[in-house]
């Protein structure tokens, strides 16, 4: 076995190589691995390449040696899949509560996780119509502390604030920070929101994550109306249609039978169809009946009517008949 200063590093540089360089389509050969070590000031023979290789796979990674036309080394199972790589890849591009230049960093991380050849395949570009990501740098930083507040139990307190024309953060309450006891995340309509119990309105609210601002985890506990394990969040996400606020009852819906799969998709696989003879069914759901839930229900057309109850219609016929007065007046 050749003998050098940078023995000791060998089988790591040799882990990094496969890594790197090889896959199921790329073997690496012996010659190849060889000649890369040399190039790195570390001398290598033969024999001593298929012991370290050895040591590698007593070590628990996955390395394979192909013979035939294309012979050598790779790497055969990885922390990731090449297509779960891609999906994530898909996903950070596509997520717009996540800067552009921070998209960027996480996909280049990423790529780390596979071969130079597969990376190239992850270089890709996901167009989505419109999409507009996030000016907020801090919302990455901001979810990394709502997670530690949420797990430690604890409150936090925030700036929260809307953009005006000029494009300027402009500061609700008078700039006061907000004390906020967290419930849980929703992701909504493309945005992440925190669920709490605020402490200054005593209810349960929600903000938008990429609008706080100068979050603080607190070393105050409790707040609000039990904790926040015992609070449904899923149930909380169904009935806020877009996490807009209005008011909350149970409405009745009556829907064509192809408007089946809608339904479940909105409500869940939980809620109880009723048939209302051949054609039709009728659905009675928890909502928060918002500028939203009436934007969502004229969408779907004649395919569902709202039936109940009697303030829900009549606020639906009353936004109907404000769109019409406009139209009707136009020359």
């Amino acid at each position: 076995m050749a003998k050098g200063s940078g023995q000791k590093q060998k089988v790591l540089l040799l882990r990094r190589l496969l890594l790197e360089r090889s896959d199921e389509d790329h073997p690496i050969s012996t010659g190849e691995l060889i000649a890369e070590l040399e190039r790195q000031g570390i001398p290598a023979e033969r024999k001593s390449i298929y012991d370290d290789i050895e040591v590698l796979r007593q070590t628990g990674m996955e390395v394979q040696n192909r013979k035939g036309k294309q012979p050598g080394w790779f790497v055969e199972d990885r922390p990731f899949q090449l297509a779960e790589l891609k999906l994530l890849v898909d996903a950070v591009q596509s997520c717009r509560f996540i800067t552009k230049r921070k998209s960027d960093e996480l996909i280049r991380k990423l790529e780390g996780l596979a071969s130079v050849w597969q990376a190239r395949q992850l270089q890709r570009q996901v167009y989505v119509d419109r999409r507009v990501k996030t000016m907020n740098e801090s919302v990455y930083y901001t979810i990394d502390k709502l997670h530690t507040a949420l797990a430690a139990g604890r409150g936090v307190t925030f700036h929260y604030f809307e953009y005006n024309v000029k494009k300027e953060k402009v500061f609700r309450r008078e700039g006061k920070r907000y004390t906020v006891y967290p419930y849980g995340l929703v992701w909504d309509n493309e945005n992440y929101y925190l669920v709490g119990w605020d402490a200054a309105k005593e209810e349960v609210r929600h903000y938008r994550v990429d609008k706080i601002a100068d979050l603080t985890v607190t070393c105050l506990q409790g707040g609000g109306k039990g904790r926040a394990g015992d609070f449904d969040m899923a149930s909380y996400a169904a009935k806020h249609f877009g996490m807009f606020s209005g008011r909350e009852g149970k409405v009745r819906l009556r829907c064509v039978n192809a408007m089946v799969g809608v339904i479940l998709d909105r409500f869940g696989q939980e809620v109880m169809l009723v048939p209302d003879g051949p054609d039709h069914f009728t659905v009675t759901v928890d909502a928060v009946v918002s500028p939203q839930f009436f934007g969502w229900l004229f969408g779907l057309g004649g395919g569902v009517e709202l039936t109940a109850p009697t303030w829900a219609v009549e606020a639906f016929q009353r936004r109907l008949r404000a769109m019409e007065r406009p139209l009707a007046e136009t020359p």
